[in-house]
C-alpha cells in the first residue's frame, strides 16, 4: 500500500497492525531503520570519513553493543514496549552469527523488534527519545521520559 511521503518516510505499509506482525518481521524492519538512524547521526557529525563513520556505526549496530543499548533503555520503556521487546528476545530468529553470544543476539533481536514496531506505528517521536538515550543527545538537565511518567 502506497502512502504519501510528506506523511513520513513510509511508503509501503504491511498489510497487518504492527502488534499482529511477527517478531523476527518486526526486528527485521527494525534492524535497517536502526542502522539507518545509526548512520544519519554519524553523518550529522563533523567527521566524515569513510573509516571513521563504519568505525563508529560497528559500536551501535553490533549484537553486544545493541545488548547494551536495550539494558540502558529498559528504566524508559513502557510495559507495552517492554512486551514488544519481550516478544523480539523470545522469538526464533535463527542462528546468531559466529562472532555474537547467543544471549546479546537475542537482546538484539528484541531491540530491533521494538525499533521495527515503533516504526510501523509511526511513533517517530518514541524513536528519537530513545535514539537522543542512545547518542547521549539530552540537553542539560532534560531527563528521558521513564516509564512511570508516561
Amino acid at each position: 500500500m502506497m502512502e504519501n511521503m510528506e506523511e513520513g518516510w513510509w511508503i509501503h505499509t504491511p498489510t497487518k497492525a504492527p502488534h499482529l506482525l511477527n517478531p523476527v518481521v518486526l526486528a527485521y524492519i527494525g534492524d535497517s531503520v536502526f542502522e539507518l538512524l545509526v548512520r544519519q547521526y554519524l553523518v550529522s557529525q563533523p567527521n566524515h570519513k569513510l573509516h571513521h563513520l563504519h568505525k563508529h556505526a560497528t559500536q551501535f549496530v553490533s549484537a553486544k553493543a545493541q545488548c547494551a543499548l536495550l539494558e540502558k533503555w529498559q528504566p524508559f520503556l513502557t510495559e507495552e514496549e517492554k512486551d514488544i521487546a519481550k516478544r523480539g528476545r523470545n522469538a526464533k530468529s535463527g542462528t546468531p552469527p559466529k562472532n555474537a553470544d547467543t544471549a546479546d543476539y537475542r537482546q538484539a533481536t528484541a531491540l530491533e523488534c521494538l525499533v521495527g514496531y515503533l516504526y510501523y506505528a509511526k511513533r517517530s517521536e518514541r524513536l528519537r527519545e530513545l535514539m537522543a538515550i542512545a547518542f547521549n543527545e539530552l540537553t542539560e538537565g532534560e531527563e528521558p521520559i521513564k516509564e512511570e511518567d508516561r
